[in-house]
């Protein structure tokens, strides 16, 4: 390893310029948010332990120290646990890939990859009520071409489930607009499902496309949402209109929060989903979730709702009856005299 000052370096840069979008075939948002990690770790590596930035070598970057970068990140730069294992999962999956090219420092990077998770409080899905969804998506002027296509937009957007970059990236030749009317996007790691279009949303895609000439257009690249210039909406950009019409549903309804992302809008469409009785498994499919607990989720946050709500309307149970158990007790017969008394 010594003999090579540059071999952390060439591995890093093979991993994010290769390996990464090549034969992990990862989006570019990824592959931007690993390297972000890296740029992190290596300005640590500089301010607090004074490693020259082309002189990393992989002795210099072991357990202790990543370990001491975790710890960084926590107490100086106050990230969260899920934002420290967002940064540690870039390292694990650099670490796996290093000692695959290198079998020198395989116990090195064992080391590094068996760094366990910071535990993280799982929050509750945030996600809309119809009601809040149906007010923002009467904000749109409809009366402008601008508006019928940001309604068409919003609508698309929660009716797929899609992930806003998904949207993005759709072109004409995504949709099917026959019977059964459906559109075709393409996920993480290049993947492709097929998620079908609502009788409401197909038509107002439908007007859409009318209205932009573009309904029987040849160019079957052509983006679906654009802006003036016929350039693809970015994520960004969705996002941005969105949050228009948030702000103005907000100010007619607070508890529309003030703040709604697209992915909160992927939420809302499970959400929904799982509460009208459609089976888990479908709603992975709709999403696209590889790993089944990914979408389980979900499920344990209706779970939460339901037992909160619950609650609040229990009553409390009247225990001055209550058998209590003695040691000489029969448990059994206690629990079921216990139970018929509550």
């Amino acid at each position: 390893m010594k003999k090579n000052k540059k071999q952390f370096q060439q591995l890093l840069g093979n991993y994010l310029s290769n390996y990464l979008p090549g034969q992990r075939r990862f989006s570019s948002n990824t592959i931007a948010s690993y390297c972000d990690t890296f740029r992190l770790f290596i300005s640590f590596l500089k301010q607090e332990k004074g490693i020259d930035p082309n002189k990393i070598i992989f002795p210099d970057v072991g357990v202790e120290t990543v370990r001491s970068f975790l710890d960084w990140l926590e107490k100086t730069r106050k990230c969260s646990a899920s934002t420290i294992n967002q940064r540690l999962a870039a390292l694990h999956s650099f670490y796996k890939y290093a000692q695959g090219e290198d079998p020198a420092i395989i116990a090195l990077c064992q080391q590094v990859i068996n760094i366990p998770n910071r535990k993280a409080a799982r929050p509750l899905v945030s996600y809309l009520t119809t009601d809040e969804l149906s007010l923002i998506f009467q904000q749109p002027n409809t009366q402008t071409p601008r508006g019928r296509r940001d309604l068409t937009l919003l609508c698309v957007l929660y009716d797929t489930g899609g992930r806003v970059q998904e949207i993005a990236d759709l072109t004409l030749s995504s949709l099917r607009m026959q019977a059964p009317a459906q559109i075709t996007l393409i996920g993480k790691g290049s993947k492709t499902r097929v998620v079908p279009l609502m009788d409401q949303t197909k038509n107002l895609l439908m007007n859409y496309l009318k209205e932009q000439r573009l309904f029987r257009n040849k160019e079957s690249d052509h983006p679906v949402f654009f802006n003036n210039r016929h350039e693809p909406l970015t994520r960004f950009g969705i996002g941005y209109i969105l949050q228009k019409y948030v702000t103005a549903a907000h100010e007619i309804q607070p508890t529309i929060p003030e703040k709604v992302t697209p992915h909160m809008l992927r939420h809302s469409k499970a959400m929904h989903l799982l509460e009208a009785g459609v089976n888990i498994v479908y709603i992975r499919d709709i999403l696209g979730h590889v790993d089944m607990a990914t979408t389980g989720i979900y499920a344990r946050s209706n779970i939460e709702m339901k037992r909160k709500a619950l609650e609040k309307v229990a009553t409390v149970a009247d225990t001055s009856n209550v058998p209590f158990w003695t040691e000489d007790s029969d448990l059994l017969n206690w629990l079921q005299n216990y139970g018929k008394s509550l």
